[in-house]
Order: C-alpha cells, then sequence, then structure tokens
C-alpha cells in the first residue's frame, strides 16, 4: 500500500530540487550574460556534457538504479554490520573502477574531444579549448558518482533532502566562477572548468557527515569478489544503457551540433536547462522516491502495494509533466528572452534557443514518465528489458536526427546551398538544431511506448479505479491554461524588443494566470489533495 511517507519523501526531494534547478537558471544567466553564445561556450558545453553524461550513467543512472535494490534487500534482511561492510566494499570497487576510467578520459583527452565534436577538427583553437577545459572537468566523473553512492544511501534510509540539495554546490561554483574568477582569467571560460572541477569535491564532503550519522562512514576497499557488489555489477552493466537513452540521445546531438552554426551546443544547452526544472523536480524525484518502496514491496513479495505505489508515480507525473510541456511550448519564447537576454546573449540568440525548447518540451512527459517506470523493471532486479526499450529508442533518434535534419535544410536553406556540399551547406543554415530537439523528443515516446508494454506483459501492475476521471480532469485543466496563455500572448506578442523588467511583469502575470487557471480547473473538477497521499 502507497504510504504517507512516500508522499512526504516526495516533498523533500522535491523542494531540495527545486532549489538547484532555480540556481541552475541563474547559473545560466551568469553564463550567457558573461559569455554569450559563440564559439568558446560551445567549446566549454561540449567539455562539460561529456563528464556530465557519464555522471548521469554512473551516477543517476546505472549506479543507483542497480544499488538501491541490493542495498535496500541488506538493510531489510541482515545486519548494519554487514550493510557497513558492503558500503566499504561497493565504494572501494566503484572508485577503483570510475579512477580508472578518470585516467584514460584524462590522458585521450584530444581522441575523445575528436569523437564528440568533429565540427571542431578545423578550429585549431576551439579544439584546443575543448581539450583543455575537457581535462578540468573530466575528475568530475569520479568524486559526483561517489557522492551518487552516499545518496542512494541516504535515499534508502528516506533521507532524500540532503542528496537533492548536493548540486545546488555546483550550481554556486558555477555562479561565482562566471561573474568572479572569469574575468581574472587569460582565457575567461577555463574559470568554468576549474567551476566543475571543486564543485566535485566539495560535494562528496557535503554528504560525509549524513553518513557518520547512520554509521554507514567506512574507508573504501576492493570488493569485486563479494557477491553483493557482483550483484550490483551485474545489474548495473545493462542499465549503463536502458536508464540514460535520453542522455545517450543528448550526447549524439552533441556529435552533430558541432556539425551545425556556431551557438547550436548553447542553444541546445539551454533547452536541456528549461527541461530539467519540471524532469528534476518531479520525474526524477518521483522516480528516486518510488525505487526503495517498490524495491521493498518486491522483497515482501506484495504485489498489491507494488501496484499501488507504481500507480501513484504515474497519476502524479502526469499531473505536472503534461502541464509543463504546454507551458513550455507556449512561454519558450518569453521565458528565454526574460531570463537569458541581457548582456552577450542576443534577440537572435532568443529566437533559436525558443526553436529547441518548443521542440524537446513536446518530449517532456515521456521523459517524466520513463522515470517512474524504469524503477518498475529494477526493483524487480530486471535490467534487460529497459536495455531493449531503449537500443529501439536510440536507433529511432538517430534515423528521426537525419530525417528532421534533412527536412527543415530543405524548408530552410537558400537554394544556393542546396546545390552545395550538405555538411557546408549544414554550418551555414541558422535554426537546424531544432531538428535534434523535435528527434529526440519522438524517441523518448517510443522508449515509453516499449517499456509499457512489456511492463503490461509481465504482469506486475494492476491498473487502480478512477483512471477515466482523472484523465478527464487534466485534460479540462490543461484546456483552461492553454486559452488563458494564448489570451496573454495575444495581447503581448513581443518579447525581444520591450525593456527587461517588463518582461519580467508579463512573464510573472503569464505563469500565475496559467498555474491558477490549471489548479482552479483541476479543483473545480473534484481533485483534492489527498489523492496525492494515497488511500
Amino acid at each position: 500500500m502507497k504510504s504517507p511517507s512516500m508522499f512526504r519523501g516526495l516533498l523533500s526531494f522535491s523542494s531540495m530540487t527545486m532549489i538547484s534547478r532555480v540556481l541552475g537558471l541563474v547559473r545560466d544567466m551568469s553564463i550567457n550574460a558573461a559569455f554569450g553564445a559563440n564559439a568558446a561556450t560551445d567549446a566549454f558545453w561540449v567539455a562539460f556534457r561529456i563528464p556530465n553524461f557519464m555522471r548521469r550513467l554512473f551516477a543517476e543512472g546505472s549506479f543507483s538504479t542497480a544499488f538501491v535494490p541490493v542495498f535496500t534487500e541488506v538493510k531489510e534482511k541482515r545486519s548494519h554490520a554487514e550493510l557497513k561492510n558492503l558500503m566499504s566494499r561497493v565504494s572501494g570497487t566503484l572508485g577503483g573502477v570510475l579512477l580508472l576510467v578518470t585516467a584514460l578520459g584524462l590522458i585521450f583527452a584530444p581522441q575523445v574531444t575528436t569523437l564528440f565534436s568533429p565540427g571542431a577538427i578545423d578550429e585549431p583553437e576551439k579544439f584546443d579549448l575543448t581539450v583543455n577545459l575537457l581535462r578540468l572537468t573530466f575528475p568530475f566523473l569520479l568524486f559526483v558518482s561517489l557522492t551518487a553512492l552516499s545518496g542512494g544511501a541516504l535515499n534508502s534510509f528516506h533521507r532524500f533532502g540532503l542528496p537533492a540539495l548536493t548540486p545546488v554546490i555546483l550550481n554556486l561554483c558555477m555562479i561565482a566562477a562566471a561573474l568572479w574568477l572569469a574575468p581574472r582569467l587569460h582565457t575567461p571560460i577555463m574559470a568554468m572548468g576549474w567551476a566543475i572541477l571543486i564543485a566535485g569535491v566539495l560535494q562528496l564532503l557535503f554528504q560525509l557527515p549524513a553518513l557518520r550519522q547512520l554509521d554507514l562512514l567506512t574507508l573504501p576497499r576492493w570488493g569485486w569478489s563479494q557477491p553483493e557488489v557482483r550483484r550490483i555489477m551485474k545489474l548495473m552493466v545493462p542499465t549503463l544503457f536502458g536508464s540514460s537513452v535520453a542522455q545517450i540521445n543528448l550526447l549524439l546531438d552533441t556529435v552533430i551540433a558541432s556539425l551545425l552554426i556556431a551557438g547550436s551546443q548553447s542553444w541546445l544547452s539551454q533547452a536541456d536547462r528549461f527541461l530539467e526544472l519540471p524532469l528534476g523536480v518531479f520525474g526524477v524525484a518521483l522516480g528516486t522516491v518510488i525505487l526503495p518502496s517498490l524495491s521493498r514491496h518486491h522483497v515482501a513479495t506484495d504485489r498489491a502495494g507494488f501496484s499501488m505505489a507504481l500507480d501513484w508515480g504515474l497519476r502524479t507525473t502526469l499531473l505536472i509533466a503534461v502541464p509543463a510541456m504546454f507551458g513550455l511550448m507556449l512561454l519558450a519564447g518569453p521565458l528565454v528572452a526574460t531570463l537569458f537576454q541581457h548582456g552577450q546573449f542576443t534577440p537572435f540568440d532568443t529566437h533559436m534557443a525558443t526553436l529547441s525548447i518548443s521542440a524537446l518540451s513536446f518530449g517532456l512527459p515521456a521523459f517524466a514518465l520513463v522515470k517512474v517506470v524504469l524503477p518498475a523493471f529494477y526493483a524487480r532486479q530486471d535490467t534487460r528489458t529497459p536495455v531493449r526499450a531503449g537500443v529501439a529508442s536510440l536507433i529511432a533518434n538517430m534515423v528521426l536526427n537525419v530525417i528532421f535534419l534533412a527536412l527543415l535544410f530543405w524548408l530552410w536553406a537558400p537554394a544556393n546551398l542546396k546545390q552545395g556540399p550538405w555538411l557546408h551547406g549544414l554550418s551555414q543554415v541558422p535554426g537546424l538544431h531544432m531538428a535534434l530537439g523535435m528527434a529526440s523528443a519522438l524517441a523518448s515516446y517510443i522508449n515509453l511506448g516499449l517499456l509499457w508494454r512489456w511492463l503490461k506483459r509481465a504482469g506486475v501492475y494492476q491498473r487502480q479505479p478512477g483512471w477515466a476521471r482523472h484523465m478527464l480532469r487534466l485534460a479540462l485543466a490543461c484546456a483552461a491554461m492553454i486559452v488563458v496563455l494564448l489570451l496573454g500572448l495575444w495581447c503581448w506578442p513581443d518579447w525581444t524588443e520591450v525593456p527587461k523588467w517588463t518582461r519580467v511583469w508579463r512573464l510573472g502575470v503569464l505563469v500565475a494566470a496559467g498555474g491558477g487557471a490549471y489548479l482552479a480547473t483541476l479543483f473545480a473538477t473534484g481533485f483534492r489533495l489527498r489523492e496525492l497521499r494515497g488511500v
């Protein structure tokens, strides 16, 4: 059965994540104001995206989903001494593997840059800058993965707030680097690399006192031969892929974006940032909170409790993700103009970033629902099924990338570029990065559809009563919000030329009016907060 503790855990995780994501927006505002969208910022986003992608693989993705079910099982069935020993062995093994990966990343930084930013090869200055930045940012992977280990242990003890607050440290370091350190360096953008390296160390140190309180702080020891460590690693290998399909898609998009017009990497990064707010605050939060609960129900063979917990996660996700999708699609332009268009960030950059946000936000419900559906597989220690869905989604994303790029190039490119070399033409036409967002969004629905099909086939989820009423309320509330936002945009069509504070108050009115219309309609049609707490 669902318990109020899941709702409290969600509120705790979400509120802390909200602080982190809001600071993430402030961080991007600082970076855009200090550097704008150009070749140097493109180099930084590539250098940051590679270790950040691996962080999501090792930390938020495969490691957490493999570690938490095994850790929960040991916690529920064995002594604290055995749990502490597992913590020691896992941290030693994970740390040892990642130390090797980090060393290889530093040694082969030029080759990694060539692989993920082929468009920079013909620009030696940009290429060298990317390599230097990558060597600073790559060790972040080691520290943040160990931070994820401690966060997973804390989550298993229903301490969700502190791990969710930890990313605030990264954002604060990056803000300080952009505003204070960058003007003092010969190559200002290098300040961002130093910020990421320092933040990785500080994030790990931040969580150690909480581990000490639980008597889980112990010296790392190599434990490859221990059965539980072997199980975690065995579960982790498939989830390296299955839980991070969206991130792999994003990284492959980085490769393609390097072939497009300068600034494309930055505009795509801004789209990712806007999606991270609802996705991190609610999608990741729900997945994180629900995994220990589903694991506990599975260990206790409580199929009814398993179904009810998953049902609660699905309904709650839809209540947030669907209105967030429509809100982002309609307010992408006003949001970018208000938050980013100052300093070196121009009205042209605003228009370009709006294209990628509008395209990528279409996939928001699928991105969020995948975060909730995946724990239903991982809690049962089934890591193979998500890989099958992930492979299909990844292939679909690559095919759709080519289709949408060709379509937009044919629609937008001048006749003289269509007749010349295709790669040269791609690097001259602004806006083609929108194709990458469109492809990622559609691929995410393919991933979700396959996961849902195999979840039903496994027979572990029974849909609870009331879904028709829930969907009708959601549709009516979203329709009311859309009408209000369209009226507001009709009254205020221009956002790039009006003064900054005019944009601020107008955006505030639109967000309040749209959100108010959504909530008012939801409650008017019978929704009550107790539905979020469970029966």
